[in-house]
């Protein structure tokens, strides 16, 4: 797989394109795993998704067509403006599905997911996780090694909520299904720089803050 990092300027938000990498960027030489013809029928498909579409301009649309790539899909980690805003123009370009927890994001149908279940969109295995509280539709998508996880987990930081009781359920949430997972991942939010899971269990300083003031809180006792 090639992941290719597209920076939405308006909402200072992430936008990424996953596709697979059957031959080289060098359109002269192909990498054929069978068949090493030169032609380019012989070539392996080339296909790509798109997670969290902020911006469809024409360099995103350059980095599609110049890899010939096949979209076969868009995933939508939340049904927020600077995440979904370029999903129109693509739409318009391209018959494809999109993906999201929400049944419909800006007027588009979506094929519906929900928490724990794998789609298999093209070559690509994706397992949805709902972690809800800075939306209700809030999704992280795991992709081999990869972890799109919109606004809810970011670099040292977690997403904004409207109440308590959200914040402590995506914690909550945070805890059970993405820092518990076994090993390390490379974390790609919907704003900031990547980071690392271990990274983000280690050093996140909402999650390790909430931690702490929990620990400090007395033990609450009602004497009869």
């Amino acid at each position: 797989m090639r992941l290719y990092f597209h920076y939405c300027p308006s909402g200072f938000s992430n936008s990424y394109v996953l596709g697979t990498d059957f031959f080289s960027a060098d359109e002269e030489q192909w990498e054929l795993p069978i068949d090493n013809s030169p032609s380019r029928e012989a070539a392996p498909l080339r296909e790509a998704i798109i997670i969290d579409p902020g911006i469809m301009d024409e360099n995103m649309l350059r980095l599609i067509e110049n890899n010939n790539y096949t979209l076969k899909g868009i995933l939508i980690t939340h049904d927020h403006p600077h995440h979904v805003q370029g999903l129109t123009t693509i739409m318009r370009i391209y018959n494809t599905e999109i993906y999201a927890i929400n049944p419909s994001v800006r007027e588009h149908h979506t094929i519906l997911v929900r928490d724990g279940e794998i789609l298999s969109i093209g070559p690509f295995r994706v397992e949805v996780i709902s972690i809800p509280g800075h939306s209700a539709d809030s999704a992280v998508f795991k992709i081999d090694r990869l972890l799109f996880t919109g606004d809810v987990l970011s670099a040292g930081l977690v997403g904004s909520t409207a109440s308590s009781y959200a914040t402590a359920t995506q914690i909550t949430a945070l805890r059970s299904k993405i820092l518990s997972l076994p090993g390390d991942y490379t974390v790609l939010p919907g704003h900031g720089p990547p980071s690392s899971l271990e990274a983000e269990r280690r050093f996140n300083l909402h999650i390790n803050s909430l931690e702490k003031e929990k620990n400090r809180r007395p033990a609450f006792r009602v004497e009869l």
